[in-house]
């Protein structure tokens, strides 16, 4: 019994020794740990082989390429146009707005009195006139038969040869005012005529064979496509110059886009553009046509003050691609201003600057290892890597400044 005893004790204390053991290995394991560089949880990417396109991205409006604003050619009262915007019109056939004469002024007492002291007194220099012309004429008769006696008188040596030339003279002069008496009827007849329009308070209508058609003025589409805008549908009185109707091709459109002057410069005619974001279910392709010479100033959404240029874009598809787009609908424009097939890349997240050169830190064998590169053109997702990079490597997205060259890295779980 005392054997056994003896033999228990010894068991407890060994296990009590065990129990030590394992506790100081487990602080000193601890101590040991707490030394260790942390392993961080990092997002990876590869480098890569591939297109990549650098691009200016603004939003912009479409606007039809050529507009005609019709205006009135001359003053008349202008017809009620029932045209309305996008009704279609054909060149040169469409009667898009019809111009009549204009009525009269009306006559106040004053004014009517003297218009009819006018056209009495014109009556009386009428009359007057026919009177002369009827002297003139029995002037005219009586030196014409003096004419002829004197000239057979003198024949026959029975006058003389200066009577003849009297008689030529007075026939001659005779002749001239008869033609000035029919001359000066007509001017009568003329200025009675205006003072008998002046008391006119409408348009007149004297012939039963004359129509409004042929007092009318019909204005013409000069090409075909739609009405844009009416300026001026109701019937009004109108004075030459005055915006009538605008018109335009919806077919013929063309994109117009402000950017920031320092994007302008690298905008070039003939550089692509993808047109997005417009309606339609597929992105549309363009090209610059013309960058505009001149800024402006521009206030942004947060009141900062921007110099901006204007950028011409002409689409390159055929018009049934663009649906029904029309004229000053909004879209989202990428210029290309650099682009290239088989490219060295990486996202611009990985690139951060480092003693005024840009660096990535490249997952290897677990640890982070910090390289310098060289980078050539980027967008805002991607940055072409010009050397200190081979394709296939891995590199540290978003690196913080947990991240020190040799820090245990591992990639976190998706």
């Amino acid at each position: 019994m005392a054997t056994s005893l003896i033999k228990q004790r010894s068991l407890t204390s060994l296990a009590r020794r065990g129990v030590i053991i394992l506790a100081a290995l487990a602080a000193i394991g601890a101590l040991i740990y707490s030394f260790l560089p942390p392993v961080v949880l990092v997002d990876l990417a590869s480098v890569r082989q591939g297109p990549l396109a650098v691009v200016v991205r603004e939003e912009g409006k479409t606007r039809i390429r050529d507009r005609y604003v019709i205006s009135s050619s001359l003053a008349g009262r202008l017809l009620r146009i029932e045209l309305k915007p996008g009704d279609k019109v054909t060149g040169q056939e469409t009667v898009l707005a019809s111009i009549e004469p204009a009525d009269p002024s009306l006559l106040d007492a004053r004014s009517l009195a003297q218009a009819e002291a006018k056209v009495a007194a014109n009556e009386a220099a009428l009359q007057r006139a026919e009177a002369e012309l009827k002297r003139s004429e029995a002037s005219l008769e009586r030196s014409q038969l003096h004419f002829k006696r004197i000239k057979s008188l003198q024949e026959s040596r029975s006058a003389s040869s200066e009577a003849l030339e009297d008689a030529e003279l007075a026939l001659r002069s005779d002749t001239e005012q008869h033609a000035a008496a029919r001359f000066n009827v007509t001017i009568a007849r003329f200025e009675l005529e205006q003072s008998r329009a002046a008391l006119t308070h409408f348009r007149p209508n004297n012939s039963p064979a004359t129509t409004d058609a042929e007092w009318r003025m019909d204005v013409h589409s000069p090409i075909s496509g739609s009405v844009l805008r009416v300026l001026q549908e109701s019937s009004a009185v109108v004075s030459p110059g005055t915006p009538i109707i605008e018109v335009g091709d919806p077919a013929d459109l063309e994109i117009e886009v402000d950017v920031l002057s320092e994007d302008a410069v690298k905008i070039r005619s003939g550089q692509d553009v993808r047109v997005e974001q417009w309606g339609g279910g597929k992105t549309l392709s363009g090209v610059v046509r013309r960058v505009e010479p001149q800024a402006f100033t521009k206030v942004s959404a947060l009141g900062v003050e921007e110099q901006r240029v204007n950028v011409i874009i002409d689409f390159a598809g055929p018009p049934e691609d663009r649906g029904t787009l029309g004229d000053s609908y909004r879209v989202e424009t990428d210029i290309v201003i650099w682009k290239g097939d088989n490219v060295l890349q990486i996202p611009v997240s990985c690139l951060f600057r480092r003693e005024d050169r840009w660096s990535v830190f490249v997952a290897r064998d677990g640890l982070a290892e910090l390289r310098p590169v060289e980078v050539g053109q980027k967008n805002s997702v991607d940055a072409q890597i010009l050397s200190g990079l081979s394709q296939g490597e891995t590199v540290i997205v978003h690196p913080g400044d947990q991240i020190k060259p040799g820090t245990k890295v591992k990639p976190r779980p998706i």
